[in-house]
């Protein structure tokens, strides 16, 4: 079929529906996660679809902002937005609604929207997966929240080596209040290090005509990421930014001991410039990649303050991932949909409490309807109810 009824069942680029063997799956691996979160003391919260825009993006930062599709309130007038990132979101209700002074432990699922694609072929419209942890600001909360995204990739059935890439962005920040750069030279030198471009890197040093240690220190930024050793690297190479930059090496070397410990199949890998993020992270950043993609399956930190805006400041880290693509990871650990049991379309009363009965006990019947297209099988099933000769309705399996 050509012509405009062509495009009337197009989706825009990057939007996707989801099909029943899919949406089961989804629906399944859901459950089972957000369970997972409760038994650690997680509890699920449901943040709005839509709000203004002033709240939505407030201490978001510039990349949030591009993302966000934006629409005018018909009752106030007022701007509003979708929502591209919940955690700014699920940080006003920490701050704003619920007001407790004891560490709280929130996790969220729905989905968001994005104005741009996701990098590596990604869609606009993820089904965000996320748990947060307010009100504590050491290291064991940033732990948890590692621990808690492993235990997440491991009920989703993922089955894949997996590396997890620590930053610590009190690093890049630490060097640059020490070289006192405005925030137009941040912003640039941030972009070229987050691409490890070294030639544009060294030209832009020129280009600032940086006293010699102070360029020393960028040179280094751009060639500092691996293993654990280049952390015992950085505490040399970096010691001239100061004791701020000292204590967030510090951290990412405890931090990733303790991973160690805990955790020895999974390889760690260190990048001191790491910035990632929507610009709100304070502390340690971590991605986490499976198996050979190059795509990250999910990413975290700490963002300590962002709940100031709403009135509250207070310590937090947390993780978020995509629902969609960790069922993609673990497709045989997720249970497929039941094969169901075909019942004749009849007003038999001692049918239809056979039905009943049985699908309170957890099967999946369905009625053939009269004259539809397709058979039992094609409509997948592998059983059906007969009557019997006493009148009892009985299953048999369809051969």
């Amino acid at each position: 079929m050509t012509g405009p009824a062509q495009g009337r069942w197009r989706l825009p680029d990057g939007i996707e529906e989801v099909l029943p063997d899919t949406a089961w799956r989804l629906e399944h691996l859901r459950y089972r996660l957000l369970g997972l979160y409760a038994r650690w003391g997680y509890d699920f919260v449901i943040p709005p679809l839509i709000e203004y825009l002033d709240s939505l993006l407030i201490g978001a930062g510039h990349d949030l902002d591009l993302d966000t599709f934006k629409l005018v309130d018909q009752v106030s007038g007022r701007m509003m937005g979708v929502r591209a990132d919940m955690t700014p979101q699920v940080a006003r209700i920490d701050a704003h609604r619920l007001g407790q002074d004891r560490p709280m432990r929130l996790c969220y699922l729905g989905a968001v929207l994005h104005t741009r694609p996701e990098p590596f072929g990604g869609g606009r419209s993820p089904l965000q997966l996320g748990a947060e942890l307010y009100g504590h600001g050491g290291i064991e909360a940033d732990l948890e929240v590692v621990e808690l995204l492993l235990e997440t990739l491991a009920a989703a059935g993922n089955d894949h080596d997996i590396t997890i890439d620590l930053g610590h962005v009190g690093i890049v920040r630490g060097v640059a209040d020490h070289c006192g750069l405005d925030r137009g030279e941040r912003d640039r030198i941030y972009e070229m290090l987050q691409r490890k471009s070294v030639p544009e890197i060294e030209a832009w040093v020129e280009e600032l005509d940086l006293p010699d240690g102070e360029a020393r220190l960028w040179h280094a930024l751009a060639e500092l990421h691996g293993d654990a050793s280049v952390l015992a690297r950085a505490r040399e190479e970096l010691a001239a930014a100061g004791d701020d930059v000292l204590a967030a090496i510090d951290y990412l070397i405890s931090l990733g001991e303790r991973l160690r410990a805990r955790h020895g199949n999974i390889a760690l890998h260190f990048d001191p410039a790491e910035l990632r993020g929507y610009r709100y992270h304070t502390g340690v950043v971590f991605a986490v990649y499976v198996g050979e993609a190059g795509a990250e399956i999910a990413r975290g930190g700490r963002y300590d303050g962002i709940g100031q805006a709403f009135g509250r400041a207070r310590p937090a880290t947390g993780f978020s991932t995509d629902l969609r693509r960790l069922a993609e990871l673990g497709a045989d650990g997720v249970a497929p949909l039941p094969a169901g049991i075909a019942a004749p379309a009849d007003d038999d009363t001692a049918l239809a409490a056979r039905i009943r009965e049985l699908r309170n006990g957890g099967e999946r019947v369905i009625v053939l309807l009269p004259g539809q297209a397709g058979s039992a099988r094609d409509m997948g099933c592998d059983r059906r109810l007969v009557r019997g000769m006493d009148g009892d309705w009985r299953i048999e399996e369809i051969e």
